[in-house]
């Protein structure tokens, strides 16, 4: 991965063949202390999984891409947990070649050929707190 800061708190990350983008994602924003961003990306992928929210289990059901897929639309936002490390949560719609989708909560982008992600900090903090209702960490 490559980034890039092309203005104050304006960065173009550029994922290479190979790479699981979300993973890198994630540890970049560790990393550079991003609390609080959002971000939009196009590219490729060889194959992802996503995933949809359980409600009854209150827990994600992974679906695996296996296939060539282009990455039609990654959008998301970078907060902190309740234990104060920034986290990534996106979303993204894959486009098959037979011109179907699947989508849903990104969990696994293993990037062919290219993955371009623009990633704009916001100058204030949003924090997560754990939701008992739901089981999940969400935004204040």
């Amino acid at each position: 991965m490559r980034a890039r800061e092309l203005e104050r708190g304006t960065w173009a990350l550029v994922f290479d063949t190979g790479e699981e983008a979300f993973s890198l994602l994630s540890g970049w924003v560790r990393d550079q202390v991003v609390t609080a961003a959002r971000l939009t990306a196009i590219g490729a992928f060889e194959r992802a999984v996503v995933g949809y929210f359980d409600w009854e289990r209150k827990d994600y059901l992974r679906i695996p891409v296996d296939e060539q897929v282009e990455v039609l639309s990654l959008v998301g936002d970078v907060a902190l947990d309740p234990d104060g490390a920034p986290v990534v949560h996106a979303h993204a719609v894959l486009g098959k070649r037979d011109g179907s989708t699947a989508g849903g909560h990104l969990l696994e982008g293993h990037v062919r050929p290219t993955l371009e992600v623009m990633l704009i900090e916001s100058p204030a903090h949003l924090r997560k707190r754990h939701d008992p209702e739901t089981g999940l960490a969400l935004i204040e």
